[in-house]
């Protein structure tokens, strides 16, 4: 991930206006950042398949949120604009038909070694004071999966592959919604 320019600062309307980049790009405190290289793989069965697994479960219990994928921009303000992996949405008013604006309900990033400290520092600290209320940090290489209550103000737990991974969003329903990473990649 590399700055295209640092000295130049565009606002988010700005950054959606522009047609003329290819690929996919982030708006960060105003500075626009490719994204590049495109993910792997292996990065892309893992958004399937998680996604898969939430879109299922909103489905099946007749859930009003939406699930959904990058590249699909999401403005948190006038000087920031990401695309998350994947990320829910509960409130069909921030929705546009084009843009998510505002914070969503539950973003899930999965890191890849370019985007580690992006993830981790930056849009951490972008999605807690956006009002996301949870937050999902996938790290494959890692393989394990550091999850933050916002609401709760807390970092919640650090969860392995193997565990069934209770999602916070949905804990206050009849059947709530946990995720195992390694029985979604069938290992």
């Amino acid at each position: 991930m590399t700055a295209l320019e640092k000295e130049k600062r565009y606002t988010a309307d700005e950054f959606l206006a522009m047609t003329d980049l290819v690929g996919n790009y982030e708006l960060i405190d105003g500075v626009i950042y490719d994204m590049s290289p495109s993910p792997n793989q292996n990065h892309q069965r893992m958004v399937k398949r998680i996604t898969g697994r939430i879109d299922r479960y909103i489905e099946e219990h007749k859930g009003k949120c939406e699930v959904f994928i990058a590249p699909s921009d999401v403005k948190i303000d006038d000087q920031n604009i990401v695309q998350p992996d994947i990320f829910v949405v509960c409130d069909p008013d921030k929705l546009d038909g084009q843009t998510c604006n505002g914070a969503p309900d539950w973003v899930i990033e999965i890191l890849s070694p370019s985007n580690e400290r992006h993830d981790t520092i930056d849009k951490l600290y972008k999605y807690s004071a956006a009002g996301v209320r949870e937050y999902w940090i996938v790290d494959p290489m890692e393989e394990r999966v550091i999850v933050y209550l916002f609401e709760a103000t807390k970092i919640t737990g650090l969860y392995t592959f193997d565990d069934d991974i209770p999602v916070s969003i949905y804990k206050d329903v009849p059947e709530p919604l946990s995720i195992c990473i390694n029985k979604l990649m069938n290992r």
